[in-house]
């Protein structure tokens, strides 16, 4: 994980809300820059057994989410504030929005980071209290999930619907597992369009063929 000064050498991390009611309001910015941060990026891969044959069929099915992970440091001692005053504003993004019927998303950005995102997870931990239990002082690791906003009036490219059957013809690259994810979004259901197509073995599959895909 890269290690990051959390000086005044650079500015200070921002939490931009993208979407909601708290979209036009100023950014969440952090008392204190990380000191590290850690991103993991992975892929699917689908697997299937074959009749008569001794290992699975593995196949790439899609990519998946990045995440970026980090603990963002709170301190209101000096001030002697209740510090959950600061850490509360990140529960907006943990918090649906009536507006839009779902958390918002937003975009972490600092430096040369611009991540837009979900935030999957907060969890707050409080270190220092004044007399009467209110807390001064908390460390919280966050995990953002790389978000991608849907497009407006799209329409899925083969144009099926969730009523009807659709044809799709087989491009070079393509397997059942990935056909199934962009139709169904869900890679097991493979079995389905294997089934409508009388295709027994799924590594058969050539470019060009074309596809009866059922509907949902």
């Amino acid at each position: 994980m890269p290690k990051l000064r959390g000086d005044g050498g650079l500015s200070r991390a921002e939490i931009d809300i993208e979407n909601g009611a708290a979209a036009d309001e100023e950014p969440i910015e952090v008392m204190f820059n990380p000191t590290e941060y850690s991103r993991n990026k992975s892929v699917q891969y689908g697997e299937q057994s074959i009749a008569g044959q001794g290992t699975p069929v593995t196949q790439f099915v899609s990519g998946e989410a990045e995440t970026l992970s980090m603990e963002l440091f709170f301190d209101t001692s000096e001030e002697r504030t209740d510090v959950t005053e600061e850490t509360g504003k990140l529960d907006q993004l943990l918090t649906i929005d009536d507006s839009i019927g779902a958390p918002p998303y937003c975009t972490f950005v600092w430096g040369g980071i611009d991540f837009t995102a979900v935030l999957k997870s907060a969890d707050k931990q409080f270190t220092m209290f004044r007399a009467d239990g209110t807390p001064l002082r908390a460390r919280v690791s966050v995990t953002f999930k790389q978000y991608r906003p849907p497009s407006t009036g799209q329409t899925p490219a083969n144009g099926s619907s969730s009523d009807t059957a659709s044809q799709r013809t087989v491009t070079e690259g393509e397997t059942l597992w990935g056909i199934a994810k962009e139709e169904y979004g869900d890679p097991t259901a493979w079995t389905r369009i294997a089934e409508s197509n009388d295709i027994e073995d799924p590594r058969s599959l050539q470019p060009g063929t074309t596809l009866t895909i059922p509907p949902e």
